[in-house]
């Protein structure tokens, strides 16, 4: 066991709980192709469907984790706590560990063929990804800003894989504007540990030996790009509100709360944003994105007639569990 153990940690198993964000795209999905009434789900083959897409969304995304784990090992031996990982402390052999990334990925992408094309290229976009950010000559994740880019096209990745998981779905793909705005909160959360990241390493100079980016990075700038993160963010999702359900407009006031409770976590001395997958101790938090992603939800199945007479939009013609109010005459 012993032996075993520092491999199972550079695939970092604490991290896939990111990958119940794949949960949105099926929402969406459903909100796109809904059944007459929740009765019509076939739901023990779905539910196995949902099964093998979050396990093989989840083996594809270790894979990148050993990878940037053998990659980081050099510069994470600069890093206060990261020195401590597996492979800078010599607890793994390297040629076992690159045959770990190639089996992960052998057997991540094998599970995403069987549940269709769409699916599967979908999750061998997330496999590159991890290549591009982690692999020289590109290695993104040494380019400011462009680390934060590359790193967060995994959040529509994610909406996409949880989108196929529905067969109704087909070769189309979401909105545009919703897949813009997913990547645009996730290089918010990008940049905000970043920033959480050089405050609490102090000096630019080890930061910079940690990750080249930090030679470019000064908090100023990073507080600069999260705003910018936020505001494109909030724009296309406002496109998507505008276009297809805009009853969704109600959530708005609680998204822009989360925006401000998650920086305000962020500028916290050693933030807990510095490491998502510890970021469900932060209580207050998590009830929060709870309630938010509950609200949001449940106003995209829920017709609102009068909102479409107050904000002088049309009505689109997306379907709707419920119907509060009179229903929009022809």
């Amino acid at each position: 066991m012993k032996f075993v153990l520092p491999y199972c940690q550079i695939a970092r198993p604490d991290h896939w709980f990111k990958n119940v964000f794949m949960l949105f795209g099926v929402v969406l999905a459903f909100f796109y192709y809904p059944p007459q009434s929740l009765g019509e789900v076939d739901w023990l083959p779905f539910l196995v469907r949902l099964f093998w897409g979050f396990v093989a969304t989840c083996i594809v995304a270790s894979s990148n984790y050993v990878i940037n784990e053998i990659l980081d090992a050099p510069t994470d031996l600069s890093h206060p706590t990261k020195r401590n990982r597996p492979i800078p402390s010599g607890k793994v052999s390297l040629p076992i560990a690159y045959a770990e990334w190639l089996l992960l990925a052998a057997i991540g992408l094998g599970i995403s063929w069987m549940l269709g094309m769409p699916f599967f290229l979908s999750a061998l976009a997330l496999w590159v990804m991890g290549l591009i950010y982690n692999i020289p000559p590109i290695r993104s994740k040494e380019w400011a800003y462009l680390d934060v880019l590359s790193e967060s096209v995994n959040n529509p990745l994610r909406l996409l894989l949880g989108w196929y998981i529905l067969p109704e779905a087909g070769t189309l793909i979401p909105p545009v504007s919703l897949i813009l705005s997913y990547w645009m909160v996730g290089a918010f959360f990008m940049a905000t540990k970043r920033f959480a990241e050089l405050r609490w390493i102090g000096d630019r100079e080890t930061a910079a030996a940690y990750r080249s980016s930090f030679r470019h990075y000064t908090e100023d700038n990073l507080l600069v790009s999260m705003f910018i993160y936020a505001c494109a963010c909030t724009l296309f999702l406002g496109i998507f509100i505008v276009r297809y359900h805009l009853e969704l407009i109600l959530s708005v006031p609680f998204l822009a709360g989360f925006f401000g409770y998650y920086l305000y976590v962020g500028l916290k001395p050693n933030s807990p944003v510095q490491h998502p997958e510890r970021l469900y101790r932060e209580k207050g938090l998590m009830v929060y994105l709870v309630f938010c992603m509950i609200l949001f939800f449940a106003l995209m199945f829920v017709n609102i007639p009068v909102m479409n007479e107050l904000f002088n939009v049309e009505p689109t013609r997306m379907p709707a569990l419920w119907n509060f109010g009179e229903g929009v005459k022809e």
